[in-house]
């Protein structure tokens, strides 16, 4: 189909409407409220009330300031944030720009050319950064050469996230604007998505079109507010716009523009989507009787009333709404409900495509969101779970990857949890020949390779090499070709599946003996003070019995050992035979050694006397100590030495509580510098202090040594440094700041419960192999390489990733399409060594428009988020942020020049797939690590660095947009989360209380005007000034919604990878600005732009891209 063709014609009006769910239609109003930091951006096309403020230093496209931005006072107690303190937001309910929004009537004929017009001054706030709507028109220009505008069609209503709002009022659930016939039924995808793109578009003629003057007067008569038009298939054409002569401005009322279709002309009115035909008379469910067309004609008619704003009924109203003058009350911004709604895209997404198992047997086929419960059948692909593709219709050739700039790359996480429905993947055995792999290229066998000569040579499919099928392997083929025993071998029929490894793959040709665990434990006076060692003693007595264990075996085969230290190492022998531990004291941590090999690395079962004796006695051998010093890379070191000495790989759980600054190697200075922040050396925050840790780290990959780091910092102890080793070994950092046992302890002992038990694979190498016209090329998340094409992983888990980007080295045929295959050797936790092997098998394709159909915008931002986050090592952060911003404008605006049809420049046109690729961006840079507000860390910042670089597409997904849920709004006896709201201050309701979850944190926020019924079953206190703010455990009460709520907190913390720390907050408290920080779709008061700003901002790059 040519992506350029002509709209389609307009259908018939009255043919059957789209439902669309679950749309509310709140209008800003207000006026600007107190200014806080400029956003980064400048004005949109002129300036923006409540936005003209000095901008940041270090933030795109903005002068630097004369001084910092004013941080309020209030901030969390220590011990109350997640990742640390967070910037406070000075977001109101309700707007902060008064720009109005209105449609400029459509004309019957194609518009003239129309010249630009002078640039916007201080009065003219119509066609500005929030209008994306221009307001009245003014009075037409003479014609010029210029910007012309296309004809007018109809704006057709798509599957997306857009409300059923016309331009004279909104469509009410049972009647929406026409379909357009090339579109299909909305809302249910193909399963390939072979339709045309769906595009999202947006008529903006304000930014940077002829630009419109200022209205200052109240509407002309007979026009009401205009709304955003809706999606089409490909584009919607913009309204043509009036300029004005060079020079003009206008302080009164425009004039109205030259009449279209009067009452008195023949032929039809203007409809409420835009076209014409007969008009309706009232309509069932419509607010107010449907107007009918506008009179445009030079004699306005007697004033019509406007059409009343709908507020979601419960909103809490704008505090500064009622000091308007009613010229201000008359003017506001963009609808936020009329651009792409996250929300209604994930429940869109569940809805059609959730209820159906995904069969991964057609290549190519884009998968269900991650935001959707589904299950997975495996037909010969791998599973969604286990890899995630940016793209699943990959470019054939380099230059059109490069056209369209959309990063080709795919998450992988090869050891992936599955749904208890799901089957883990099968174990092959081929005894000591070992798997079946190709000649050539090593790939192993697998359902995409092609078997010849009746099935006694395969054709590789990643290089085209054939090979011989080994006499032991050989079967007949069936009519089709295909081997007879094909559905009888997991490598022949299923995407994912395991090899038993031969002594080839092992270190040394020796089979490895099983890993062990050694618990490094600092015992300084701010660990002993805080409680944490006597904690962690009393935890590890129970927690050693749940060791993870393979299969149906009754006891696990690990072993483990214990070093307590400060400035010096305390090893432990608990060999069984002894009837009290010994401690061994090495004084020597420039020159580590383990001082003893027998007793050290023990079996829990056999010794578990001696280290219950061990446990009891540790918290009270320390109880008085005053050293205050500690050292780290010797910990590391020993912990390795000792699994050297034990010939096995293993993992280090160090629990560590302050900067090393005792003399040894690895001594640490304070070098903490806010003053750094915003400049050319920022980058050096993020970088290690020392060379000691890399290499420390290299000794332990080489060993199959993986580090898990536990800190409990008072201050700051350089999480960038402290953090090198675990992520070089596949390891993971978890950080509570100013650890206090009653109100840490349950977050700590579930984190390390769960990091005890999970499913890890020792001394791993990972390869990724493609087929001939893509290469990988680049590698993102916690491992360490020695070479180019080889991920070494001393430890990876069920949840970590690695992301991998792929280039083109040649050109791809389009019958083939790119393969690829993650092949991780590793040694399970029995000491068994395995392959796991992962295929999938993508489409490639020669227009650009099936690239922009199949692409998945929760894998992209996954990518691009590590990608950035990676970069601010050795790039100043604004550099940063300008990278992304200009790949997002360049992806958007190669869809807008090669695959919409031709429209207006005025018309923010966006992908179907890519429609929230503006909002989670914008999400990712007003992240804290690359936009950090006054209260966030040095620490913070490093520690949520690494913590994304290995995170999976549902953990960014939930990280950059937390999901908000509405706690009293659903029935009791609802056993289903509640729909979640969009991530705005607008949306909560004084008389509500709110969950909010990022994966790391939940809030409970709770409005000022909630019954006091609700207050007393979920609080237990009489009334709304009785409840605590900053509580962190809901009481235990014996009714529905109590139940209901803590049921609902203990099922998100089931699903995420970190138990979050519970913060109840109360509204208009001290608290509510660290809860105000994760509101992504407002402004920020770190200065980031909020959803609306930064949708206009890209438009005006795409703006610039096109011209």
């Amino acid at each position: 189909m040519n992506v350029n063709q002509s709209a389609p014609p307009v259908p018939p009006f009255g043919q059957n409407q789209p439902i669309y769910p679950g749309y509310h239609q709140s209008s800003y109003g207000g006026q600007p409220g107190p200014a806080g930091p400029a956003t980064p951006y400048a004005a949109y096309n002129g300036p923006v009330p409540g936005y003209q403020q000095t901008p940041l230093q270090g933030v795109p496209r903005a002068p630097t300031p004369s001084g910092a931005p004013p941080a309020s006072t209030a901030q969390a107690p220590c011990g109350q944030t997640t990742y640390g303190q967070f910037g406070q937001g000075d977001i109101q309910n309700g707007p902060s720009s008064t720009a109005q929004m209105q449609r400029p009537p459509v004309a019957s004929q194609p518009a003239v050319l129309q010249p630009y017009g002078p640039p916007p001054t201080s009065t003219q706030v119509t066609a500005q950064l929030a209008g994306m709507q221009i307001s009245g028109a003014a009075s037409q220009a003479p014609p010029s050469s210029g910007l012309g505008y296309g004809p007018p069609t109809s704006l057709a209503s798509a599957s997306g996230s857009f409300p059923n709002s016309g331009p004279y009022g909104s469509y009410p659930q049972s009647q929406a604007p026409p379909l357009s016939q090339a579109q299909g039924h909305p809302g249910v995808q193909p399963p390939l998505r072979s339709a045309p793109p769906l595009a999202s578009s947006f008529t903006s003629p304000a930014s940077g079109g002829p630009r419109m003057p200022s209205m200052t007067g109240p509407l002309p008569p007979g026009q009401g507010f205009g709304g955003l038009p809706v999606n089409q298939p490909n584009h919607v054409s913009s309204p043509p716009a009036h300029a004005l002569p060079p020079g003009t401005q206008m302080t009164g009322p425009p004039v109205p523009p030259p009449p279209m279709h009067s009452p008195q002309q023949p032929g039809y009115q203007l409809q409420q989507n835009g076209s014409f035909g007969p008009a309706r008379g009232p309509q069932s469910n419509y607010e107010s009787p449907y107007p009918g067309a506008p009179t445009f004609g030079s004699q306005p008619g007697p004033p019509q009333p406007l059409p009343p704003k709908r507020l979601d009924p419960d909103a809490i109203p704008s505090p500064q709404l009622n000091e308007l003058s009613p010229q201000q009350k008359s003017r506001h911004r963009i609808d936020p409900d009329a651009i792409p709604s996250p929300i209604q895209v994930i429940e869109d997404d569940r809805n059609n495509r959730g209820s159906e198992p995904f069969v991964t047997g057609v290549r190519g086929q884009v998968p269900p969101l991650v935001t959707t419960n589904f299950l997975v059948k495996d037909q010969g692909n791998a599973s969604p779970r286990y890899i995630r593709c940016t793209s699943y219709n990959i470019p054939c050739t380099s230059d059109m990857a490069k056209q369209a700039q959309v990063p080709l790359a795919a998450v992988i996480k090869p050891l992936a949890r599955l749904p208890p429905e799901e089957a883990s993947p099968y174990v092959v055995d081929h005894g000591e020949s070992g798997p079946l792999r190709c000649n050539r290229c090593k790939a192993y066998m697998c359902p995409l390779m092609t078997f010849i000569e009746g099935g006694r040579r395969f054709q590789c499919s990643f290089c085209s090499c054939i090979n011989d099928v080994p006499p032991q392997y050989f079967q007949h083929l069936d009519h089709t070709g295909k081997r007879v025993d094909a559905y009888d071998r997991p490598e022949l029929s299923l995407g994912s599946y395991e090899f038993l490894a031969t002594v080839d793959y092992c270190k040394n040709n020796k089979f490895p003996g099983p890993p062990a665990f050694i618990f490094m434990i600092d015992v300084s006076y701010n660990a002993i003070r805080t409680g944490l060692v006597r904690l962690l003693c009393e935890e590890l007595k129970s927690l050693l019995d749940y060791l993870p264990r393979e299969g149906g075996a009754e006891e696990s085969a690990i072993r483990v050992g214990f070093v307590t230290y400060n400035k010096v190492l305390h090893f432990y022998n608990v060999k069984s035979s002894l009837a009290q531990p010994q401690m061994m004291v090495v004084s020597d941590v420039a020159d580590m050694f383990v001082p003893l090999l027998d007793g050290f690395l023990v079996s829990v079962n056999e010794s578990r006397a001696v280290i219950t004796s061990l446990l009891d006695q540790i918290p009270e051998m320390f109880a008085d100590t005053r050293e205050t010093e500690t050292v780290f890379a010797p910990v590391i070191q020993a912990g390795m030495e000792a699994l050297k000495a034990a010939e096995c790989a293993g993992k280090l759980f160090v629990f560590h509580t302050s900067l090393p600054i005792a003399e040894a190697p690895g001594k640490l200075k304070n070098r903490d510098d806010r003053k750094l922040i915003n400049t050319d050396k920022e980058k050096t925050l993020f970088q290690p202090q020392t060379g000691t840790y890399q290499t420390l780290a290299k000794d332990c990959v080489a060993q199959g040594c993986c580090v898990d780091l536990f800190l409990f910092p008072n201050q700051y102890v350089d999480v960038a440094t402290l953090s090198v080793v675990p992520q070089l070994t596949g390891g993971s950092v978890y950080k509570y700041a100013c650890f206090q046992v009653e109100n840490d302890q349950e977050r700590f002992l579930s984190d390390l419960r769960r990091d005890v038990q999970k499913v890890v694979g020792f001394d791993a190498v990972m390869r990724v192999r493609t087929s001939t016209g893509i290469r990988a090329v680049d590698f993102f998340g916690a491992f360490y390489m020695s070479n180019t094409t080889d991920v070494e992983l001393a430890g990876l888990d069920e949840d970590k990733t690695v992301t991998v980007e792929f280039k083109h080295d040649d050109r791809l045929s389009e019958e083939s399409g790119p393969l690829l295959q993650c092949a991780l050797l590793y040694t399970s936790c029995a000491g068994q060594r395995r392959l796991r092997i992962h295929n999938l098998a993508l489409n490639c394709c020669t227009q650009l428009a099936d690239l922009y159909r199949n692409c998945e915008t929760d894998t992209l931002i996954n990518y691009m988020a590590k990608f950035a986050y990676r970069g601010v090592l050795n790039s100043p952060v604004k550099t940063v942020r300008d990278t992304l911003i200009t790949q997002c404008a360049q992806i958007l605006a190669c869809y807008r020049k090669n695959c919409a049809s031709p429209s207006s420049a005025g018309q923010l046109i966006l992908p179907e797939c890519m429609k929230l690729l503006p909002v989670y961006l914008n999400c990712v840079l007003k992240s804290d690590v690359l936009q950090p507000g006054a209260e966030v860390t040095t620490d913070d910042r490093a520690y949520v660095r690494q913590l994304v670089s290995s995170m999976d597409v549902a953990e960014t997904n939930v990280f950059f947009y937390p999901r908000l849920l509405p706690l009293t709004k659903s029935p009791m006896d609802s056993t289903t989360e509640p729909p979640a709201v969009r991530a705005s201050e607008e949306r909560l309701s004084s008389g509500d209380i709110y969950l909010l979850e990022n994966g790391l944190s939940l809030f409970v926020w709770v409005g000022a005007s909630v019954q006091q019924g609700v207050v007393q079953s979920l609080f237990n206190a009489s009334s709304f000034s009785q409840v605590t703010s900053g509580l962190s455990v809901l009481p235990v009460l014996d009714n529905p919604l109590s139940k209901k709520v803590r049921g609902l907190i203990d099922n998100l913390r089931a699903q995420r990878m970190r138990y979050m720390k519970l913060i109840v907050v109360k509204q208009e408290d001290k608290l509510e600005m660290l809860f105000k920080h994760f509101l992504v779709e407002d402004k920020s008061l770190s200065g980031g732009a909020s959803y609306v700003d930064f949708l206009c901002h890209m438009h005006k790059e795409i703006r610039q891209l096109l011209s």
